[in-house]
């Protein structure tokens, strides 16, 4: 019995930060001669989410593929949380985090192909302040230099290098506060990432316990800047020092502190808070991940 020929919808952000390629271009080339059929939907600059909701419902696809970064992909699993509706990823952001956490090729030609013959892995997400994050999330230095980072025009890994600089110099510590069990946690911290996948876009291993198909993330909390501790753990592979860096595992969790700080999710500047509510949503999505993962 012949199989049925899939269909694809194609989400593209033209906003995403490779602007050296013509994805749509590509895209119709690659399909030429395939027998799948595809779509292309390319998203404007002024949106609606139910709008997106409505366009994946109506193209009926087997497959939702976002071609951008993380906030892309955030986006297409948003529209299909729940759902069973695969979600695949050409990598065309500036980082792109969770398409290296997958091993998903950065090639074009080779990412295209696995949208076709990848095979589904069903993970989880968190809910944190009412926004999904699929990759990672935090609050403190590096929701900084996110925002940082988009305040400069340019892109790449040259201005993540200014944006990174700028944040060492001028981002304070917090003091944060929250429960792990009956434990009572007061600190002083550069950071607390809210952690999903292991690492970030620019290879930092934030979260080497991470899982994204359990029932737990990790909470990464960095005690001190200690650039030299994160160099290290970036450059050397080395474990870190727990005195500076501590990780716990939780299923919920509530942070709550002094002052409002800088919070991102997935690569995405959010705002200022002072109070963090993060929950795991099980099984949460399809995603088509690379042959080793």
């Amino acid at each position: 019995m012949k199989s049925k020929i899939q269909k694809l919808l194609f989400i593209v952000n033209p906003g995403s930060g490779n602007h050296t390629i013509d994805f749509k271009k590509e895209i119709k080339s690659f399909f030429k001669a395939k027998e799948e059929t595809f779509e292309i939907y390319e998203l404007p600059k002024d949106f609606a989410i139910v709008d997106l909701k409505e366009t994946i419902k109506q193209s009926k696809a087997d497959r939702v593929i976002a071609v951008g970064g993380d906030g892309t992909l955030k986006l297409v699993a948003e529209c299909l949380l729940e759902t069973g509706t695969p979600i695949g990823i050409i990598p065309a952001g500036s980082a792109n985090g969770m398409a290296k956490e997958l091993r998903i090729p950065l090639e074009i030609q080779e990412s295209l192909t696995l949208t076709i013959s990848g095979k589904p892995k069903q993970i989880h997400a968190i809910l944190i302040n009412g926004e999904l994050c699929i990759h990672l999330a935090d609050i403190g230095f590096n929701a900084y230099l996110v925002k940082k980072f988009d305040e400069l025009q340019e892109r790449g890994m040259w201005t993540y290098a200014k944006a990174t600089w700028h944040a060492f110099w001028y981002h304070r510590k917090m003091d944060v506060e929250f429960k792990i069990g009956k434990k009572l946690i007061k600190q002083k911290a550069a950071m607390v990432a809210i952690a999903n996948a292991t690492q970030y876009g620019s290879g930092l291993q934030i979260n080497p316990d991470g899982k994204l198909d359990d029932a737990l993330f990790e909470i990464i909390l960095v005690k001190e800047y200690a650039v030299m501790e994160i160099l290290k753990i970036w450059i050397s592979k080395l474990p870190w020092n727990p005195k500076k860096i501590e990780s716990f595992q939780v299923s919920s969790l509530k942070i709550i502190t002094k002052h409002k700080v800088h919070f991102q999710v997935d690569g995405e500047y959010i705002g200022k808070v002072n109070e963090i509510e993060a929950k795991l949503i099980s099984k949460a999505i399809y995603i088509i991940a690379g042959p080793s993962v």
